[in-house]
């Protein structure tokens, strides 16, 4: 099994050993408030998951934020832009597995095209031509089909270094990467070097994407770690819920069909992981 299945149950399983390391008390049964709220937040590991927050944060104000902040200054706008789609690009296996096994067909015929499109005539995905087309681009990964499933989410998890989950999301890590042809094509020192400079490269992306939202996050909320964990699990409801929405007919796949976006709460397409 390569090393980027090893790096997520890796993660996942430190996550999950060291939630049992600390839990939070409920409040005393005669403040109905207080246990509905707690019951609401559905934290019970919270003094585990804020340690994980700290130690993020330590990464991300030490390495990550000062990395996105030197790559937004070197690297011009629309080459960044050029970056993320082709990242985008190769993770379209994922993408249409996930589509097919959300019994989304459309979506699935979507993602086929914007793969065949932007490959092509979009030079290896640099450019969102597919986009342009009427092919939109949408969220799909295996914490979602576990959603669609019926599976509830669980108890909030802060995952060392990927950030706000829950054991839902957590299983669908380890999934997605079983899931990506990379992980198991070729061996050796360069394929090695490709997979962490993939799995670097859209850590930046993604934190270069986000860097202005998270810094407004951290100046003004009272509390950032209970407002990240909100952010996330509204985020999340909006991506499954525009799974559950989308009832396009399914036509064939050469034929653009626009769909009616759904109000996205918040706007990363990947937590903050910090």
């Amino acid at each position: 099994m390569r090393v980027v299945i090893r790096r997520h149950l890796l993660v996942i399983a430190v996550a999950l050993l060291g939630s049992l390391g600390g839990c939070a008390t409920p409040p005393p049964a005669d403040d109905q408030e207080a246990i509905t709220d707690f019951n609401e937040t559905n934290d019970p590991i919270e003094p585990t998951n804020r340690a994980i927050y700290a130690f993020n944060n330590g990464l991300d104000t030490v390495i990550m934020r000062p990395a996105a902040k030197a790559y937004r200054f070197l690297v011009p706008g629309p080459v960044r832009g050029g970056i993320h789609n082709v990242l985008s690009n190769l993770g379209t296996p994922v993408q249409l597995s996930n589509d097919m096994l959300e019994g989304k067909p459309r979506r699935a015929g979507d993602t086929t095209m914007r793969f065949l499109i932007n490959t092509t005539v979009g030079v290896l995905g640099i450019f969102d031509v597919a986009n342009n087309w009427g092919y939109q681009d949408h969220d799909a990964d295996f914490g979602m089909t576990l959603a669609l499933w019926g599976l509830p989410g669980g108890p909030f998890l802060f995952l060392p270094v990927f950030g706000p989950s829950d054991p839902r999301d957590a299983i669908g890590l380890g999934v997605n990467a079983a899931m990506d042809p990379f992980t198991w094509v070729g061996q050796g020192a360069a394929v090695r070097a490709l997979d962490w400079s993939r799995f670097a490269m859209n850590g930046l992306d993604q934190r270069e994407r986000h860097l202005d939202d998270i810094d407004s996050v951290k100046k003004t909320a009272l509390d950032p770690y209970a407002t990240f964990r909100s952010l996330y699990r509204q985020h999340r409801q909006a991506q499954i819920e525009d799974v559950l929405n989308d009832k396009r007919a399914t036509v064939p796949v050469w034929f653009p069909e626009s769909s009616t976006p759904s109000t996205v709460i918040y706007s990363p397409s990947v937590s903050p992981n910090y």
